[in-house]
């Protein structure tokens, strides 16, 4: 078996072709990353920080719970959740 190839004397590499395919002007440049947040995204991040507060109390209330033991698990919810994901 053969892993290293002896007769690529002169190998085109790959990147340098990329490079030159850049005939605009950008080859010397450095590119910028740009990230674009759809309109629908900043409408559940606004939605999300609106129900902070209550969420953030609900999460006390359940720590709460959890802490003192009165925390109780309806197994009939659990079991008929996993029952699909199970089939």
């Amino acid at each position: 078996m053969k892993i290293n190839h002896t007769n690529r004397i002169g190998a085109v590499n790959s990147y340098q072709k990329q490079n030159e395919h850049r005939a605009d002007g950008t080859a010397g440049k450095k590119r910028r990353d740009e990230v674009q947040i759809s309109a629908e995204a900043k409408e559940l991040l606004s939605y999300s920080r609106m129900n902070e507060a209550e969420r953030a109390g609900r999460v006390e209330q359940l720590k709460q719970s959890v802490s003192t033991g009165n925390y109780q698990v309806d197994a009939g919810k659990i079991a008929d959740k996993l029952l699909p994901y199970l089939k």
